[in-house]
């Protein structure tokens, strides 16, 4: 029985990790589209098609749960997946809404009109395609109300992280931080609104300060997907774990194991 994890790289290896630290008894079956990555640069219909296409093949190979470990994805692609109709027996989930109960301090299935929060400056860090989206205020909006929210869009981060050249992304983050903090010089908030991200969360937070609180998901996100499967217990599925990549296996298989420091073995999707 396996639970599908999808990304369009390896970014969401991060939260695959904490999630087997969190759940040692489940199998995750991971999905990386490294042949198409990143999507950070598409437009919200290629990543739509080849989000959908990821998913339903993760589907067919039995996993009854799919989560969308790639907050560009989560953006462009889950929320009309879900309006366009899932089969039945199947789910989709995304990773905005984790990091969004943190930050507002509500559970999701709070439904109570939108309300203040404590925290009323948020710097949102993630890919063009995350930000031009506005996916993130617009589903913050249904929970607090008057958040200033300044979002920057990281061009080259996850390019670096892919392609191993950690002093790059070190240097591109320092770039990016001191672009919104030119916006807004006081966030009380950070969010590392891609998955590839919590690779360089400590450069973040040096970049940004100590007063500053920054949010990773791939701890929220595990906590988040234990909840949900002690409520959905029939939802692991009947697939087998695994990694699969839609590039070269030898090659992902390289860099992943860099990525987690421990061997980790892909085979062709």
């Amino acid at each position: 029985m396996a639970v599908g994890i999808f990304d369009s790289g390896l970014g969401g290896l991060t939260v695959l990790n904490a999630a087997q630290k969190r759940l040692p008894d489940v199998d995750f079956l991971y999905f990386a589209d490294s042949a198409h990555a990143p999507y950070g640069v598409r437009d919200a219909e290629d990543i739509f098609q080849l989000t959908r296409n990821a998913v339903q093949d993760l589907w067919a190979r039995g996993c009854d749960l799919v989560i969308l470990a790639c907050n560009t994805a989560s953006a462009a692609a889950l929320r009309r997946m879900q309006e366009d109709g899932v089969p039945e027996g199947k789910r989709v989930l995304g990773v905005f809404v984790p990091l969004i109960e943190a930050l507002t301090e509500r559970q999701w299935g709070d439904n109570s009109p939108p309300r203040e929060v404590e925290v009323q400056h948020v710097a949102l860090f993630a890919t063009p395609a995350t930000v031009s989206s506005r996916a993130f205020q617009r589903e913050l909006a249904f929970r607090a109300i008057g958040v200033d929210v300044e979002a920057q869009a990281c061009g080259g981060v996850v390019d670096a992280i892919e392609d191993g050249d950690l002093i790059l992304a070190e240097a591109l983050v320092r770039s990016h931080v001191d672009a919104l903090k030119r916006k807004m010089p006081d966030p009380q908030a950070a969010i590392l609104g891609c998955t590839h991200y919590p690779l360089m969360a400590e450069t973040f937070q040096q970049a940004l300060g100590p007063d500053v609180n920054v949010y990773s998901q791939g701890d929220l996100v595990a906590e988040s997907l234990a909840d949900y499967l002690q409520r959905h217990p029939n939802m692991t599925g009947g697939g087998e774990g695994g990694f699969l990549t839609t590039g070269k296996p030898a090659f992902v298989s390289d860099r992943a194991t860099q990525f987690l420091r421990r061997q980790i073995t892909f085979a062709a999707a």
